[in-house]
C-alpha cells in the first residue's frame, strides 16, 4: 500500500524515532519535518510549516514522544511540553486544518496486572511516561477525527542475550507495525484501536524476531527499572477489520 494511496497525504512528527524511521524506510512518500521545522511544542511553528503544503486530503500521524523509563532520570517540563502540550497543539492544527489525526499510544496505559485489555477497559498508567500520553490520549479523545493507537513495538532482530519469561505483551516487530499504521491511517476509522499480537512473553517476541539466536530467560524482577506483569493487548477490532497483521513483504 502506497503512502498516497486515495490521495491521501501522510504527514508524520517523530519521524527521526525508532517507528519513524521504519516508516519512512517502507513509505517514502510520507512527508516527515524535523522537530525544527514542525516543533510540537510551538503552535505558530506547525501553522507556519503548513503554508507550504500541498491542499488535499491529509492525515496526521503523531509518533513523536519524549520517552523515558523513570521519573528521577526524566526532564519534567519536556515531558509536558512534548507528550501533553505538543499532543494538544497537533490536535488544535488538525481541527484547524480539518485533518485526521493517528494519535500513537502505549499498552502501558493500563495498569498491566491482567492483561487481555480491550479498547473501552479502564485506564490506569503504569507508570509517569504512561501517563503523559495518557494526557495525550485525553486531547485526542476531543476531535472527533482522531484515532488512537496503542500499541508496543520492538527492534527486529532484539537486541539483548537475554529476554524476561515473566512479562506478557502483545509486542509486536517494529515493520508490522509501521504497514499497520499506514493501513489505519488510510482507513475511516476513529476512535480507538489496539495493534499487537495475541498475549506473549517478551521471551517469546525475542525468539520470534529473532530465529536462530540463542537468547536466554531473565525475569522481570531482576532489572532495577520496574516493568509491569501483563499488559497483552485484545486486538480484535484490528483483526476484525484488517486481518492479521502481516508485513507488507508478506502480503
Amino acid at each position: 500500500m502506497a503512502a498516497n494511496s486515495n490521495h491521501n497525504q501522510i504527514l508524520l512528527t517523530g519521524g527521526s524515532g525508532k517507528l519513524g524511521l521504519v516508516i519512512l524506510k517502507q513509505y517514502p512518500d510520507v512527508l516527515a519535518p524535523s522537530s525544527k521545522e514542525f516543533d510540537v511544542s510551538d503552535f505558530t511553528s506547525l501553522r507556519e510549516f503548513c503554508k507550504n503544503m500541498e491542499n488535499g486530503s491529509t492525515t496526521l500521524v503523531h509518533a513523536a514522544a519524549y520517552t523515558f523509563t523513570r521519573l528521577e532520570t526524566a526532564d519534567p517540563m519536556r515531558a509536558l511540553e512534548v507528550n501533553i502540550i505538543g499532543t494538544s497543539n497537533i490536535v488544535k492544527l488538525c481541527i484547524e486544518k480539518k485533518w485526521k489525526l493517528v494519535y500513537i499510544s502505549t499498552d502501558y496505559v493500563f495498569r498491566g496486572d491482567r492483561g487481555g485489555y480491550k479498547e473501552e477497559d479502564e485506564v490506569y498508567p503504569f507508570n509517569e511516561y504512561a501517563w503523559t500520553k495518557l494526557g495525550g490520549e485525553c486531547a485526542a479523545r476531543l476531535y472527533s477525527n482522531s484515532l488512537i493507537v496503542r500499541a508496543t513495538f520492538g527492534p527486529k532482530p532484539f537486541p539483548f542475550s537475554q529476554a524476561f519469561s515473566d512479562q506478557w505483551t502483545s509486542k509486536v516487530d517494529v515493520e508490522i507495525l509501521a504497514d499497520a499504521i499506514i493501513r489505519v491511517a488510510h482507513s475511516h476509522l476513529t476512535g480507538i484501536i489496539h495493534i499487537g499480537t495475541p498475549r506473549r512473553t517478551i521471551l517469546d517476541y525475542a525468539r520470534s524476531v529473532s530465529p536462530g539466536k540463542c537468547i536466554g530467560e531473565s525475569s522481570r524482577q531482576d532489572s532495577l527499572v520496574s516493568y509491569p506483569f501483563d499488559t497483552s493487548l485484545d486486538c480484535k477490532k484490528y483483526t476484525e477489520m484488517f486481518g492479521q497483521l502481516v508485513s507488507r513483504k508478506e502480503e
